[in-house]
Order: structure tokens, then sequence, then C-alpha cells
């Protein structure tokens, strides 16, 4: 893809490319002229960017989306406004209703997901690390993450929950609450998913470099050592 002057072999390098620059600055800096001019090109292909972004540009800062702890692009129009925008939305465009849905529903699940890797520290920390419940290893917070374990996948539980509730995720209503991501309008489908997760999901802390996806296995039985959300 050629986004202003350069071209890329892959999205993944363009990516990795406006990732190192977000990263160059800090909280609160302002992008450097040469900076600014690669990011409005690369805003030139975000799908919104009229609507948007039709005050101008004045400049681009750096700042943090505190939900997310992190931080991001953000323009300062002519009217003195920030908005801030991703720039993985500019390079892959807008995501389909699956993606969002169940975007959207892991963000309702996850202080649910944190809160068991906490308590699983809480209980079986020593000198900092855990042991990985597929290798037995001990690790260190980092180096471990969340795992649905099968058949309960979470792509799988999102799928059921949206055909047990019968939901027509094409007309779904959301809030966007940073650039390309969401919430849902009606509190009650956010219930009813925390509830749903809860019921459903099998929760293994594994190290990062298993592959959580598990497809290849077969239907398990629930084991006495799978964290549940309480």
């Amino acid at each position: 893809m050629k986004i202003g002057n350069i071209d890329f072999k892959t999205k993944k390098d363009a990516l990795n490319y406006y990732k190192e620059i977000l990263n160059l600055y800090k909280i609160g800096e302002t992008l450097s002229e040469k900076d600014k001019e690669k990011i409005i090109d690369l805003l030139k292909i975000h799908p919104d960017f009229s609507r948007k972004f039709s005050n101008g540009i004045k400049e681009i800062i750096i700042e943090k989306i505190p939900k997310y702890n992190s931080k991001a692009f953000h323009i300062l129009d002519n009217n003195s406004e920030l908005e801030a925008f991703s720039y993985i939305k500019c390079i892959n465009g807008n995501k389909p209703p699956l993606t969002i849905f169940s975007s959207t529903c892991r963000d309702i699940v996850q202080d649910d997901i944190n809160n068991v890797k906490l308590q699983y520290f809480k209980d079986n920390s020593k000198n900092g690390e855990v042991k990985c419940q597929e290798t037995g290893e001990l690790c260190k917070w980092d180096d471990l993450v969340i795992d649905h374990r099968q058949p309960n996948t979470f792509s799988v539980i999102v799928d059921r929950f949206i055909e047990v509730n019968q939901i027509d995720i094409t007309t779904i209503k959301y809030i966007e609450i940073f650039d390309g991501v969401y919430k849902f309008k009606e509190d009650v489908i956010c219930e009813k998913f925390r509830e749903y997760h809860k019921e459903k999901a099998n929760i293994r802390i594994v190290k990062k470099c298993i592959n959580s996806g598990r497809a290849y296995q077969g239907r398990v039985k629930k084991q006495k050592k799978d964290l549940k959300i309480i």
C-alpha cells in the first residue's frame, strides 16, 4: 500500500512505521513538521476523514487515552479542539459488524478478566511469579496472558450470545468512545453479555508464547483448576 510518498510492502509494515512515530514522542509533545506531514498523509486515508477532521489541522499532539492507559495521535484543529484518532483505523479501515460487536464485548469483560489475573497472582505469587497453568513454569506478570479454554473460546462465547439472544449485529447502536472503539448504546446488552461471559468462560493463565487458539482440540470437560469470574 502507498501512503503519501511512502510505499509499504504490507499493512504490517505500515502499522509498525506509524507506531514507531507515535513512540518517538512523550505525552503532551507536538509532532515535528516532518512527522506532521507524514501523519496528515496517513489521515487522508482515514475512512471518516471528511466528517471528523473538517475543521482543519493546526497541530498534531500526543495525548493519553485514559481508559486504555495508552497514548494516541490527537488533532488540534483550527477551533483549538482536540480529536483523537487511531493510526490503526487509518490503515485497516472500518471494521465489519461482527468485529465491532466482538471488540465491544471484550471491552465489557476486560475488568473482570483482569481481576481474575490479579486474584491468581494474589493467591499464588512467590517473589512476583506464578505458575503458567499450561506448563507449570514460573512466570512474571508480563509474561502471562488470559486464555479462554476450549470449547468456549471468546469468539465462541460471542457467537453463541448473538445466537441465543437473536441479535441482528447490523442494527446494534454504539457510542464511539475513541476512534474505532465503541460501547453499546443500550446498557442492557452490556449486562447481559457480562453475565453470559461469567457463566460460560473457563479461564487459564498461560504464557504468551502458547497458542491460545486451541482450534485443534475437541470438546473438553470443565476441570478443577479452571478459573472462574466471581
